[in-house]
């Protein structure tokens, strides 16, 4: 008598998925895969070991940054993608992301001036580019979270000869409330060891050349939309809430290898901040 039902169902691994369970596989250079959830395909043309992060480039040149991590078909099988594991060959000399020459040398000990940027994005883009430089130097890098607040800042840490500080400001332009502050502070006593530096764009994201990112241009928010989640509806991310913002963030960053992906407004300031604290001699 026949099994109209066929084999136990129960006898093999019913829970598999179709395509077979996912296996790791590192992210390797010119491989082409598939992110599911985006139903993207392209090229491997980049892997960020410290964001864990790979951008992917489609047949017409478009690019997407990703995390690592499952998601992912390779030759139609799921893969978790991982960070290649790099051979170690001979030194060589080579450039730092900000253009320097790459030095052979340990960390210096961290000197007493500082450099203050806004926020948290300010303060990973500036270690993106010049952290070599700064780790040289021995020059830190500190985040207060808004400028309202600076001279409350510079109170607590009271610059003087050979304890200066360098601050970076978004939208530092004529008339603003951000420029009124770096007036008064100029004028104060501890003027002369401070440094008060901007760039015009209104978030150290467009500090990022848009055409990294596909963009012939930064968008332009309404005032009444906050500018992050603004840009971020106008590129089709997410951006409901601070996890989205903090997502496309990184996609941004992904997007910054040297100071080649930068706008000579920002490089030319942060330039100007790290001679200023860097200066041994006296103050102006």
């Amino acid at each position: 008598m026949s099994d109209r039902y066929g084999s136990d169902v129960l006898s093999t691994d019913w829970r598999a998925p179709k395509r077979g369970r996912a296996t790791e596989a590192p992210a390797t250079l010119g491989e082409v895969v598939e992110e599911v959830t985006a139903d993207f395909c392209g090229e491997i043309v980049a892997v960020d070991r410290d964001l864990d992060v790979l951008t992917l480039e489609d047949r017409r040149g478009r690019r997407r940054t990703f995390p690592l991590g499952p998601g992912f078909l390779l030759d139609g099988k799921p893969v978790i993608l991982t960070a290649p594991v790099t051979r170690q060959g001979p030194a060589k000399p080579t450039r730092t992301a900000s253009g320097s020459v790459a030095v052979d040398t340990t960390a210096r000990v961290a000197r007493a001036s500082r450099i203050f940027v806004e926020g948290r994005h300010d303060a990973e883009l500036v270690e993106k580019v010049w952290g070599d430089d700064l780790r040289v130097e021995g020059v830190a890098v500190e985040y207060l979270g808004g400028v309202d607040d600076l001279a409350d800042h510079l109170r607590d840490f009271r610059p003087g000869p050979g304890r200066r500080v360098g601050v970076l400001v978004d939208h530092l332009v004529a008339g603003s409330k951000e420029s009124r502050i770096a007036q008064g502070i100029a004028r104060s006593p501890i003027g002369k060891h401070v440094l008060i530096v901007g760039h015009p764009f209104v978030d150290v994201w467009q500090a990022v050349k848009p055409d990294r990112l596909g963009l012939q241009a930064w968008p332009t928010i309404p005032r009444s939309i906050e500018w992050k989640k603004g840009v971020c509806q106008h590129l089709g991310w997410p951006h409901r809430d601070q996890a989205d913002i903090a997502r496309a963030w990184k996609q941004v960053l992904g997007r910054v290898s040297s100071f080649n992906d930068l706008e000579p407004a920002l490089l030319g300031r942060v330039e100007e901040l790290i001679d200023f604290v860097t200066t041994d001699q006296g103050d102006r």
